[in-house]
């Protein structure tokens, strides 16, 4: 995997301390696999391109068939994550996490409904009788990507989920996040994770977002009005607009949390996105999962299960390492984003790192 410079590497501070690979991943048995597809250049012709667009599979447990504990929050619902109803009744995230582009929601879907299945990664009524409801999430990429040719397909589903791996992740222009913006900069996939310490229970959380959101006057790094201080390389588009949404984060931890518990993680992500200056806007699809992946061998349709579970006067670390590890996860998909050029010539352009060391060092905001 190409070694390009994260939040960190440019000095910028955050608080807490990340795991060995300040990812998702860092989550013992979480692993993550992507399809970037990007295709042609000029002018639009819907089914033909260009395309910018792709798919982001995490998968809680790696390539078996064990549910996990679960919840979800949406902090404005102008966006979409299928299967979050049964989530919210049952208790259980029952297969992989999904996040492509708004409009290819389906086929992620139903290609990941193949996959399960093809896969045995189900669990039988009876014979061969079963159902999935996939937790597939997006977010709009009309602005680089034809959006309408409908690009993402079957193979490309089945690409990101058979190449899910543990270990570093790839951030910025990859996967779903592959034709994102944030805050009228490039956007995209970014990860981070925080490591308790030993007293504090000692587990770690971790996050993932494909960050599509925010104003460029509301951007802040490190307490930084970093969008007060670069108000040049705007999108250059063909047509005048001011992007506010949207954006979609997945927590995961080895903590021993119930599905109330995690629904408590994930309501507290909107702090560290409004730390960058993410506030929920209207047009803005704000949706958040988080899952454990404690209590293997939990899901069962006999008998009962013993659980283990953490008190909930023992959660502050936890809800603090959600919320600093949501704002570095932010930036650092900020800081791999590269300039892409896409469909109409429109282009987002990269936050220049030198600019932004330059303004966070005259905040007296920069580590060096």
């Amino acid at each position: 995997m190409p070694t390009k410079p994260r939040a960190r590497d440019l000095g910028i501070p955050f608080a807490g301390t990340p795991g060995p690979n300040n990812a998702i991943t860092d989550v013992q048995g979480v692993t993550v696999g992507y399809a970037t597809i990007v295709e042609g250049a000029g002018p639009t012709e819907v089914g033909k391109g260009p395309v910018r667009t792709g798919v982001t599979a995490i998968l809680p447990r790696g390539k078996q068939f064990d549910p996990v504990f679960s919840g979800w929050y949406s902090l404005n619902g102008n966006g979409e994550m299928t299967g979050t109803t049964w989530i919210e009744e049952s208790g259980f995230l029952e297969g992989p996490v999904m996040i492509t582009n708004t409009h290819s929601v389906g086929v992620v879907r139903d290609s990941a409904v193949s996959w399960q299945a093809e896969n045995g990664l189900v669990a039988p009524l009876s014979e061969d009788l079963y159902w999935l409801l996939p937790v597939v999430a997006e977010t709009w990429d009309g602005v680089l990507n034809d959006i309408n040719g409908m690009h993402v397909k079957k193979a490309h589903v089945y690409a990101a989920l058979d190449g899910a791996t543990s270990g570093p992740v790839a951030e910025g222009n990859v996967g779903g996040g592959t034709g994102m913006n944030l805050f009228n900069f490039k956007g995209g996939t970014g990860t981070s994770s925080r490591q308790l310490a030993d007293d504090e229970g000692g587990y770690t959380v971790g996050v993932l977002v494909q960050g599509n959101f925010g104003t460029r006057a509301d951007l802040t790094i490190a307490g930084v009005p970093v969008g007060r201080e670069i108000t040049d390389l705007m999108p250059d588009t063909s047509w005048k607009r001011e992007e506010a949404g949207s954006i979609i984060v997945v927590v995961a931890t080895d903590a021993p949390l119930l599905p109330h518990q995690l629904k408590r993680l994930a309501r507290r992500v909107p702090i560290g996105m409004a730390r960058t200056g993410g506030y929920g806007a209207n047009s803005s699809g704000d949706i958040f999962i988080a899952f454990s992946t404690a209590n293997a061998g939990a899901f069962s349709r006999k008998g009962n299960t013993s659980l283990e579970m953490l008190s909930n006067d023992e959660m502050n670390p936890l809800i603090h390492a959600t919320a600093d590890a949501t704002e570095e996860a932010i930036v650092n998909a900020m800081v791999a984003a590269e300039t892409m050029t896409g469909r109409d010539g429109n282009v987002s352009y990269a936050i220049p790192h030198d600019r932004l060391r330059t303004a966070l060092k005259a905040y007296n905001r920069l580590n060096d």
